[in-house]
C-alpha cells in the first residue's frame, strides 16, 4: 500500500499492524465507559433526572446513524485523517479543512480531559481516607500524562493492545455493579425511566439538555477510524469497528443508568442537593457500590482510575494520528508526519500531545478551582465540536455516494440513516449553545461550561484566518485533504 497525494510520498505508519479486537478497543476506551458513567452522564442527570436513561438512548439512536454514515465512508476512504477526510472528500476541502481545524481542538482535549478524572479520583480517595491535600491530584494527574506519552510513542500495537485489557475490565466491574443494582430494586424496576417528564422540569427539553452529556459519553466510538492506515483488511475493519462500539457501549450506558436509576428512585435523580449527583459527596457510584458490595466497591474506583488511563491512551492515539495526517498535507507543520524509525509513530505529533496535554490538565485545574469544573469545560467544548462532525459527517455519507458510488447507493444507509442523524443532532447542538428550542424549556449552561460556545466560536475564527492564509500561500494543503488517503481507488 502506498499513500497517494500531490506531495509525493512521506514516511509510513506501520502497516496491517493490528487486528478487529486491538481496532475495536481503540473505539471503546476512548469513549472511556467507566470514567463516563461516572462523570459524563453523571451531568445529564441534573437536566434529565429519571429521565436520563431515554437520553441515553437518544444519544445511542444518533451516534449509531453517524456509525453507519462513518462505516459507509471508510470502505472507500480508509485514512489516518479520519472525518476530516470523509467531509473533504464527500462534501468539499474547505469543509474537510474546517473538521480537521475542529479535532484539532476536541481531540487533543480527550486526554487532558481524563488526566483531570484520574487525578481527580485517586485525589478525593486519599483525602476522604487519609486527609491528605486537596491538590494532589494534580500530581497524579501529571502520572497518568507521562504514563500515556510513553505508551503511545512505543507503538500502535502495544497501546491499542494494552487497551483490549483495560476496556474489558471496567466494562465487567460496571455491568456487575448494574445488574447488581437492577436485582436490589426489585419492585421498583420500571419503564418510566424511558418517559421524558419522569422526573424532571420540562420534559423533552430537559432531556435534550442532558443529551448534551450522553452524546458527550459516546464521543469517540469514531475513533478507531484514525487507524485506517495501520489496520488489516482497513476497508472491512474499520466499518466494523465504529458500529460494533457504539451499540455495544451504548447498552453497556443504557443498563448502567437504568440500574442505578431505579435503585436510587427516578423521582429523586435530579434533585439539587439530595439528588443523584450530590449522593455521597459527588461520588455516586462508588457510594452505590459501597451499599450494594462492601467492601468490594473499591473495584469501581479501580474501574475508574482504569478506564481514565485507558481513554487518554486512545484519545492521544487518534489525536496524533489526525496530527500526523494533517502534518503530511501541510495544514500543520510537516515535522508532526515524522515516523519514528522503529516504532513506526508520529512521534513529533506525540510529544506535543504528550507536552500541551499535560499542561492543559493542570492549568485549567488550578485556574478552574477544582478538576471537576476543568472537566466540564473541555468536555462541553469538545462536545460541541463534535457533534457539529457528526452532521457533516452524516451529510458527507448522502454527498459521496449520490456524487461519487451512485451504483452503490442503497436508500437506506446513504439518505434515511444520515437524515434522521443529521435531525436528532439538531436540538442536542441548540440545547449545547443554551438556546431553548420551540418553548421546550431547555435549561442553560451553567459556569464554567457556558463559556464553551465562546470557545468554539473563537477557534473558528482562528481557523477561518488560516484557511484564508493557506488558500493563498499553499492552496495544495486545502485541496489534499480530499486526495490523500491509503490504496487509490480502481
Amino acid at each position: 500500500m502506498s499513500i497517494t497525494g500531490p506531495t509525493g510520498a512521506v514516511a509510513r505508519l506501520e502497516r496491517d499492524a493490528i487486528g478487529l479486537a486491538p481496532v475495536l478497543f481503540q473505539s471503546i476506551t476512548h469513549m472511556a465507559p467507566a470514567a463516563a458513567v461516572a462523570f459524563s452522564i453523571i451531568f445529564a442527570v441534573t437536566y434529565a433526572g429519571g429521565a436520563t436513561p431515554l437520553a441515553v438512548v437518544l444519544a445511542l439512536v444518533a451516534c449509531l446513524f453517524v456509525a453507519i454514515s462513518i462505516g459507509q465512508l471508510a470502505k472507500h476512504l480508509p485514512s489516518a485523517g479520519g472525518l476530516y477526510t470523509y467531509s473533504a472528500r464527500g462534501l468539499h476541502p474547505t469543509v474537510g479543512f474546517f473538521v480537521a481545524w475542529g479535532f484539532m481542538l476536541a481531540e487533543p482535549l480527550v486526554a487532558p480531559l481524563l488526566y483531570l478524572i484520574f487525578g481527580n479520583v485517586i485525589g478525593v480517595f486519599l483525602t476522604n481516607h487519609f486527609n491528605t491535600p486537596t491538590w494532589l491530584w494534580a500530581p497524579f494527574a501529571a502520572l497518568a500524562g507521562i504514563g500515556v506519552w510513553a505508551l503511545v510513542f512505543r507503538g500502535v500495537r502495544i497501546s491499542t493492545e494494552a487497551g483490549v485489557a483495560m476496556g474489558a475490565f471496567e466494562i465487567v466491574v460496571f455491568l456487575a455493579l448494574a445488574i447488581t443494582l437492577i436485582i436490589a430494586a426489585g419492585s421498583n424496576n420500571t419503564l418510566a425511566v424511558f418517559s421524558p417528564s419522569t422526573g424532571n422540569q420540562h420534559g423533552l427539553g430537559s432531556v435534550f439538555a442532558g443529551m448534551v452529556y450522553t452524546v458527550l459519553a459516546f464521543i469517540g466510538f469514531e475513533a478507531s477510524a484514525p487507524l485506517g492506515e495501520e489496520a488489516r483488511d482497513a476497508r472491512r475493519t474499520i466499518p466494523r469497528a465504529v458500529i460494533l462500539s457504539c451499540v455495544l457501549i451504548g447498552v453497556f450506558y443504557l443498563i448502567c443508568y437504568y440500574g442505578a436509576t431505579v435503585y436510587f428512585g427516578p423521582s429523586q435523580m435530579a434533585d439539587q442537593k439530595n439528588g443523584f449527583f450530590g449522593f455521597n459527596g459527588g461520588d455516586p457510584w462508588d457510594g452505590l457500590a459501597a451499599k450494594v458490595w462492601g467492601p468490594f466497591s473499591i473495584l469501581v474506583l479501580l474501574a475508574i482510575i482504569n478506564s481514565a488511563f485507558a481513554n487518554s491512551n486512545a484519545g492521544a492515539n487518534a489525536a496524533t494520528r489526525v496530527g500526523y495526517a494533517l502534518g503530511r498535507v501541510g495544514i500543520l507543520p510537516r515535522a508532526l508526519a515524522s515516523v519514528h524509525p522503529r516504532f513506526k509513530t508520529p512521534y513529533v505529533a506525540v510529544h506535543v500531545q504528550g507536552a500541551l496535554g499535560i499542561a492543559l490538565a493542570l492549568i485549567l485545574g488550578f485556574a478552574l478551582s477544582s478538576p471537576l469544573n476543568a472537566f466540564a469545560l473541555l468536555g462541553t467544548i469538545a462536545t460541541l465540536i463534535v457533534v457539529c462532525i457528526y452532521i457533516l459527517t452524516n451529510l458527507a455519507n448522502i454527498v459521496f455516494y449520490t456524487r461519487e458510488h451512485r451504483d452503490e447507493m442503497n436508500p437506506v444507509w446513504n439518505l434515511i440513516v444520515p437524515v434522521l442523524g443529521i435531525v436528532i443532532f439538531i436540538p442536542v447542538l441548540i440545547a449545547a449553545f443554551g438556546f431553548d428550542f420551540g418553548g421546550l424549556g431547555i435549561t442553560p449552561l451553567t459556569a464554567p461550561a457556558n463559556a464553551a460556545p465562546w470557545i468554539v466560536v473563537a477557534w473558528l475564527v482562528l481557523g477561518a484566518v488560516l484557511y484564508f492564509y493557506l488558500s493563498s500561500r499553499s492552496p495544495g494543503a486545502i485541496k489534499e485533504t480530499a486526495t490523500t488517503f491509503v490504496e487509490a481507488e480502481t
